[in-house]
Formats: structure tokens, sequence, C-alpha cells
């Protein structure tokens, strides 16, 4: 077994190295991720924690732990984004088989989600493709099924074309962790779906690719792209702000709460390994809060109907 200090000793300086060299990071702030990494290493050993299995639960007590010797909240976001950024690492160059940052939320006071779009500006920015050209229906397409269905930009783009199921309305999608789960999309991105796949996906998938969504060049859709052709529709549809699939999965989740949604389904279709990240959807208007409790508590209504004795 590989132990914690062993484990700081032998594998920050690679990390930090990386840092340096492949990510040309200044010398300030690698030292920055040196001495919030070397803590973060202390806190294991004084707590008998093998950093290699260290899981998210860990790493929360570890921010709590933080917080309660007075650290700043800007100081434990550094600290979780040096966590994130090594575990990261480690992930891919490591054999970590898991990251214990996955969803581990924010420390930051006062931590706001990007806006949600309103329902007439998605409807607006739906429609900003032109589908009588190829690229435009792919991308009617794509921007119809991440509104349908909140996936993740990463999820989308690498989602096979056989883990769509059309007649069921159903995607099989692998998220964090390799952790799969089902998630359901409407009628709509149904449509736009079995188009692409009938006039336009045949045409450029001139590699035998098992992608669902396609580049002119017949690759795979990169990250990177797709965020271009958001930001693009954006400006067509006059959306204010900077436009990113994020905010569409932000807009699906809050759409479907602000219709009713129960909150262990909505964690479900986005795929959060914890309830906790899910409720930050929660935080809303108290005017919505008083709607929510007069339409649905049995007794919301009825103290209003008589006089209340004490």
């Amino acid at each position: 077994m590989v132990g914690d200090t062993d484990f700081f000793r032998r594998q920050l300086p690679t990390y930090l190295d990386h840092l340096c060299v492949e990510r040309a990071l200044s010398a300030r702030s690698v030292e920055a991720y040196r001495s919030d990494l070397s803590a973060f290493g202390r806190w294991l050993f004084a707590n008998k924690l093998d950093a290699l299995k260290a899981r998210r639960r860990d790493l929360a007590r570890y921010l709590r732990a933080l917080s309660a010797r007075g650290l700043s909240s800007r100081s434990a976001f550094r600290a979780l984004s040096a966590l994130r950024g090594f575990y990261g690492f480690a992930s891919l160059s490591l054999d970590l088989r898991e990251d214990p940052t996955a969803d581990l939320a924010s420390p930051r006071l006062g931590f706001s989600l990007p806006r949600a779009l309103g329902e007439k500006e998605i409807e607006v920015l739906l429609e900003a493709p032109d589908p009588s050209t190829a690229l435009g229906l792919r991308d009617r397409a794509m921007l119809e099924l991440l509104y349908a269905s909140g996936l993740r930009v990463s999820e989308i783009v690498g989602l096979p074309r056989d883990r769509v199921d059309l007649h069921a309305g159903i995607l099989r999608v692998t998220g964090k962790g390799g952790r799969e789960r089902l998630v359901p999309f409407g009628k709509p991105a149904a449509g736009w779906l079995r188009r692409y796949l009938a006039e336009v996906r045949p045409s450029l998938d001139r590699r035998g690719s098992p992608a669902l969504f396609l580049t002119a060049r017949g690759a795979p859709m990169t990250r990177q792209r797709f965020w271009q052709l958001t930001q693009k529709y954006g400006r067509s549809a006059g959306v204010r702000g900077k436009l990113t699939p994020h905010v569409l999965r932000h807009s699906f989740a809050t759409h479907l709460l602000d219709h009713g949604a129960d909150l262990r389904a909505l964690q479900m279709m986005l795929g959060h390994a914890d309830i906790a990240t899910t409720q930050v959807y929660t935080k809303v208007s108290p005017s919505r809060l008083r709607r929510v409790y007069d339409d649905f508590h049995p007794r919301a209504r009825k103290a209003n109907r008589g006089k209340i004795r004490g």
C-alpha cells in the first residue's frame, strides 16, 4: 500500500513539473499549488487517510476543516481548485480510477449558478440554425437534444449512435466516474434527431464513426466546436452575455423544477452523485416558494377559509 506521505513525496513533484513545463504556469502559481497540496497531505497524514483512496466525503471534510480554521472562502476555493487539478492529473497520468473531486460542491460563499435562459429565449435559440442546410439541421438536432436532456457537453459530444433509442426517447449515457444512467428526451428532440440521422449523418459518416454527432469532415464533434456553435447561435438569437452548453444544461434543470419536477429524478437525469449538488437549483425567489407552497401544501389555503382558533 502506498501511504499518503510517500504519495505526496513521490507524486507531487511530478504534478508540479507538469504545471511548470506543460501548462507553463508562473513560479508563483506553482508555489501556491505546492503550498495548498502540501497542506492537504499533512491533513491526510494527521487523519490517517491515504491520498490515493480519499473519497469525496473526505475532501468535503477537509474543506470544512479549512472553514473551521477561519480560512476565507476565496482561499478555500483556491485549495479546492488545487485538489481538482491534481486529482484530474492523477486520473489521467497516475492510474487513479476515481476522481474524488467530481461533483464536489464549491466552498465559495454566495455561489450562484450561471443564469438560466427563459423559455422564450430557448425557443428563439433553437430556431437559430437553418435546417434547410445539412449542418444547420445537425446543429438544430444537437441544440434540441442538449436542452431536452441536460447532458454535459462532454457527454453529448461523446454519445455513441447506438446509445440513442428514438422509439422510447431514452439516452444511455456514461457520465463522470464511468457511471451509466438513462436520460429521457422529448418528441421534438426525437423528431429533429430522426431527420438528422436520415438526411445528414449518412453523408457525413465517411469513416464509420460510432459517434452520434459528426463534423463536416466526418470526425466526432469536439467540445471546442460545440462551444463555438453554441455561442454563434446565441449571438444570432440575441442572447445577452456569453452562452455556453453549460447554460443550456442549467436551463434544462431550472425549467424542470419550475414545472414541478422531483429533485431525486432531476439528480438522476443530471448524473449528480450527491443530491446536495442538485439542491443548488432549489435556491429560488421567495415568491416562487410562496407559489409552490400555496399550490401543493394540503392546508396552505384552508387557514384562510375560516377563523383560526388558538
